[in-house]
């Protein structure tokens, strides 16, 4: 039997797995984005779903089944004022009522005899999954885990809902956790930049999470071709931070090089030639023997006199530049050196000498 997801933030992250998913057999259900184009886009870019948008205050069903049935609410506000007020929908009408502070979303439609019923909520399409996975920005998360589960409550128990982000565990979810839904996280290690969908293959998944999140987490990992982790949940900040120390660092750092180089007269495209291959060779050698092994330049020779002229030379450029080449100097002398200690007393000395 086919497994349903629902996406809630198609963005990058969330059209890559909702591709590769439907791509191996899982049905996509709810796609939902902030606003109705979005929604479709993603739809189109998983090949499967049904489009929804929302933003917190209006939940829209995009499809042409259900064209202009919207729901504008929003948990942190008094919305009493709303109590009895509806929005047309495909067939009837989305009715808003509370019962004590629970806001009530139904649709109700028309039957043959002209009188009208109590069906599913618009929302119900989205918690008709049997996982919902939360694709949103990190700051997003939080929000949109309450906001969910002040509007549907008890209709998530027994969901398993995944978030995607590599910093945050599944505490974020405790609102959704409180109403019954099984929560943890699922998060590829892999660059999800452009407009290009990453092949998954082979990739590193964190997963963390009550065990039956956690179990379908790595259910869906391996399933994608990747190879999935557990980590500890108080453990995520640093396995993200080790991924930005690691390759998030390179965006700023590639760009120096190419920034230094423009300003001796190299073209950008001239710069990137000459430094991308030089890249691709200390990522093959890293891959290869590993960093100590493939370590190069001024540094691993020896040579502090370049690194006084470097620093010399960094000071006609902005601060940062100067302050970074110094920070991974430094780095690189505790970490690869073979005499730590004796290496960043020389490494300091001659950036003071620069």
């Amino acid at each position: 039997m086919k497994r349903t997801l629902s996406i809630v933030g198609a963005g990058r992250v969330g059209r890559t797995l909702g591709k590769h998913l439907r791509e191996r057999d899982w049905r996509i259900g709810a796609v939902v984005t902030r606003s109705p184009a979005t929604a479709r886009a993603a739809v189109r870019a998983i090949g499967a779903g049904t489009p929804l948008a929302w933003n917190g205050r209006v939940l829209i069903a995009t499809d042409r089944a259900h064209k202009g049935g919207s729901v504008g609410i929003h948990p942190h506000e008094n919305n009493r004022g709303l109590k009895g007020a509806s929005a047309p929908v495909a067939g009837g009408r989305l009715q808003m009522t509370f019962r004590g502070s629970e806001l009530q979303l139904r649709h109700r439609v028309a039957s043959k005899a002209g009188a009208s019923a109590p069906e599913d909520s618009v929302f119900s399409r989205l918690f008709a999954a049997d996982v919902i996975l939360l694709t949103t920005p990190d700051d997003a998360v939080a929000d949109v885990a309450k906001s969910l589960a002040s509007l549907v409550g008890a209709k998530c128990k027994g969901k398993i809902i995944l978030h995607t982000s590599a910093t945050l565990d599944r505490t974020v979810l405790a609102p959704l956790a409180r109403c019954g839904a099984v929560t943890g996280s699922l998060h590829p290690m892999q660059a999800f930049g452009g407009k290009v969908i990453p092949n998954l293959n082979g990739v590193i998944f964190a997963v963390e999470g009550e065990p039956k999140a956690r179990r379908m987490a790595q259910s869906i990992g391996e399933s994608l071709g990747g190879i999935t982790v557990a980590i500890a949940t108080r453990d995520k900040p640093i396995y993200h931070a080790a991924a930005v120390l690691a390759a998030g660092s390179a965006y700023p750092t590639i760009e120096a090089g190419v920034h230094l180089l423009m300003r001796i007269g190299f073209s950008r495209a001239r710069a990137m030639q000459t430094l991308v291959p030089l890249l691709r060779q200390i990522f093959d050698n890293i891959e290869r023997i590993g960093p100590r092994a493939a370590w190069t330049g001024p540094l691993s020779r020896g040579d502090y006199a370049i690194v006084s002229k470097h620093a010399r030379a960094l000071k006609k450029y902005p601060r940062e530049f100067r302050q970074s080449y110094a920070a991974l100097s430094l780095l690189a002398g505790r970490l690869l050196a073979k005499n730590p200690a004796a290496a960043l007393k020389k490494i300091k000395r001659a950036l003071a000498d620069g």
